[in-house]
């Protein structure tokens, strides 16, 4: 199944949870923190503006990308895989490699 976003909404693959810490200390599922970037997977049209018109995204398909760390309210599951809808201000930046 696909899902394509509306308007200035962004669909986000969230990366893996670290399983160790920088030290090697091993993290059980409880001590882990959900990470705060991950991959756009889908992007919406554009967000509408006041003359009808639509402004292009800043962000793309593929892009690495950092959102708030409690952006996750709006998760859903998909082919098994939860993913996250984020609006384009959600968004904090892009991660160039």
């Amino acid at each position: 199944m696909k899902i394509r976003p509306l308007h200035d909404r962004v669909v986000v693959r969230r990366k893996e949870e670290e399983e160790t810490t920088a030290g090697g200390i091993i993290l059980s599922g409880a001590a882990k923190e959900k990470p705060n970037q991950g991959e756009v997977i889908a992007v919406g049209t554009g967000k509408p503006l006041d003359s009808g018109e639509l402004r292009a995204l800043s962000v793309s398909v593929g892009d690495q990308v950092v959102f708030g760390r409690y952006a996750d309210s709006n998760t859903i599951n998909i082919d098994g895989e939860d993913l996250i809808i984020l609006s384009e201000g959600d968004i904090y930046g892009v991660i160039d490699a």
